[in-house]
């Protein structure tokens, strides 16, 4: 660790990792355009152009140059359903290239607090609902992306085992399904509402049918990208433990596939006949998540409603399509396996043992423990 003692009262100086991916923009949006950044503070937004963050020579570099005393991480490897079920190892290896890299570059500068950014594919595909956030670890996820979801998960163990080492206040935020402007609206590759929203805005203009994938009766939670920013700033500044916290609407917003492919038809104004290709995935039927957590630290919070949060979405794909992400992205290449790899377990044996199997149970190794983190960092 450098010798750099960070002032846990003084501005923060904030390193946003994917600063140009869907929540980046989102979270700048909010601090330049709506005033969210505080009286001296600073904000640097990263991109994949500035350090290849799977290599640890880059991220460490990156991390010196800025001497971050924030970060919020939101760089990874992301697709959609498809593209995970055609590419679970590169999202496993890449991913955990990524989270050891940036976890461990923010201690060697000193940071006071990391928020990092998980999904509710993490949780088991077998289980109970609404899921919570005590429940990450108790069974397999989904066998269509468990690459990523694994990867995700391991973000909990390196925050614990840095909390349980060097009393590190690294957290981890759960969003349910995030859109809005600047989204990768890639129709293979891209997440539900992004896809849907490009293939009726290709439909409308050539006068052919809308085709949704799947049955259309799969359930999510959709968060909007400038919701979930202001509360990655509250998190950021107000919540003061290494636990994650899920980042949702309520259960009673869920809505099926076929409505969300409604609302956009809605949205775009679209004429023309929807049908649905059930030869295709539906993939997880349901990730139904509870927001009880939240409600609890930050009850006042309001979210912005699903249909004018998607109008406002469809309406920036439209005014900014020639811009907008629609393309596949190609990965880089991750470096060799070397020594360097520094995957956080807690425990010995038992505990890599119920990782291997897909079952961390909460009490192994610390893990289910609650975690505080002083007031300040």
């Amino acid at each position: 660790m450098g010798d750099r003692k960070v002032d846990q009262n003084g501005p923060m100086r904030v390193l946003v990792t994917g600063g140009t991916g869907l929540v980046g923009r989102a979270i700048e949006h909010v601090v330049k355009e709506e005033g969210g950044a505080r009286e001296g503070e600073e904000w640097i937004f990263l991109s994949s152009k500035d350090a290849n963050l799977m290599d640890m020579g880059e991220t460490r570099a990156v991390f010196q140059k800025h001497q971050p005393t924030h970060i919020i991480h939101l760089a990874a490897m992301v697709g959609g359903l498809f593209k995970n079920m055609r590419a679970n190892l590169d999202f496993w290896r890449n991913n955990i290239y990524i989270n050891d890299n940036v976890l461990q570059a923010a201690h060697e500068v000193d940071a006071v607090r990391v928020v990092s950014c998980l999904s509710t594919c993490i949780f088991p595909d077998k289980t109970t609902y609404p899921i919570d956030e005590t429940m990450i670890h108790n069974g397999p996820p989904h066998e269509s992306n468990y690459g990523y979801a694994y990867a995700k998960r391991m973000i909990d163990v390196h925050n614990r085992a840095y909390h349980q080492k060097h009393g590190r206040c690294y957290t981890a935020v759960i969003p349910t399904n995030v859109f809005g402007p600047h989204d990768n609206f890639n129709i293979e590759d891209g997440h539900v509402l992004p896809g849907l929203i490009h293939k009726a805005y290709i439909a409308q203009k050539e006068g052919s049918p809308l085709v949704v994938w799947g049955s259309g009766t799969p359930r999510r939670q959709f968060i909007y990208s400038l919701d979930l920013a202001h509360l990655f700033l509250w998190v950021l500044r107000e919540y003061h433990e290494v636990d994650p916290i899920i980042l949702s609407v309520g259960e009673e917003d869920e809505v099926s596939i076929k409505e969300a492919a409604e609302a956009v038809v809605e949205a775009l104004g679209f004429k023309g006949q929807v049908t649905y290709d059930t030869t295709k995935s539906d993939g997880q039927f349901k990730k139904t998540a509870s927001n009880a957590k939240l409600l609890q630290h930050h009850p006042n919070f309001t979210f912005t409603p699903f249909k004018q949060a998607l109008k406002q979405t469809c309406d920036w794909f439209v005014a900014n399509y020639d811009n907008a992400r629609k393309s596949r992205q190609t990965p880089k290449t991750p470096p060799e396996m070397d020594s360097n790899l520094r995957i956080g377990f807690i425990g010995a044996g038992n505990t890599a043992y119920g990782i291997a199997k897909g079952v961390l149970q909460p009490g192994v190794g610390g893990v289910g423990h609650p975690f505080l983190c002083r007031a300040g960092q």
